[in-house]
């Protein structure tokens, strides 16, 4: 119950291993929500800058689990993800990739997501 609470307050979840990583997967696909990941790294800037930004949107999307991890932490993650720079921001539906965004582009993450969003529901 504590989980689905933790999902409805909708704040950013920390994957620090991939123990984590197949926890939140298989719990966001268990129970249909789509998954936005905002892969980082603590020395990248612009990833940095989009900490805040993401944050707004799991305020915004309720039925979203969004994750953030950082890539130097799990690299194995990144790695099977081909993440190749930051930030990175993949769109998962039943643990599936859908949709890649790559750098720092408030504008066309928020429309992208969006659409992902509203096309998941349908």
């Amino acid at each position: 119950m504590e989980e689905k609470e933790e999902l409805k307050k909708s704040k950013v979840i920390k994957i620090d291993s991939q123990k984590s990583w197949e926890h939140h997967i298989s719990y966001a696909t268990n129970q249909k929500y789509p998954i936005v990941v905002h892969f980082s790294a603590f020395w990248c800037v612009p990833s940095l800058v989009m900490n805040p930004f993401f944050q707004e949107l799991a305020s915004t999307y309720e039925d979203v689990l969004f994750l953030t991890l950082d890539v130097d932490e799990v690299k194995e993650i990144a790695s099977k993800m081909e993440i190749k720079a930051m930030p990175t921001f993949l769109l998962l539906s039943g643990g599936t990739p859908v949709d890649k965004i790559v750098g720092a582009n408030p504008d066309e993450i928020r429309k992208r997501i969006d659409h992902f969003v509203h096309s998941t529901r349908s």
